[in-house]
């Protein structure tokens, strides 16, 4: 999962070396910290948010094939 979620951010981002994604698991949830450079928070986040909404939707549904919740944090 959190694979996925590296592959889509660096392919938008202008600092794809400043990618770094971390997962934290705690029994059924799994919870995918996203780091990105500072100039590139806008990028991911996009237009009222909508970029990181459907990144988050992604990580929903993969989770949800594997039984466990999931949260994207953007850091």
């Amino acid at each position: 999962m959190e694979d996925f979620i590296e592959y889509v951010a660096k392919w938008m981002v202008d600092e794809p070396d400043a990618v770094r994604v971390e997962r934290l698991q705690n029994g059924d949830h799994v919870a995918v910290h996203l780091y990105v450079h500072e100039g590139d928070m806008g990028r991911i986040i996009g237009r009222e948010g909508r970029l990181a909404t459907a990144m988050r939707t992604l990580l929903s549904v993969a989770g949800h094939a594997r039984a466990v919740d999931t949260s994207l944090d953007i850091r």
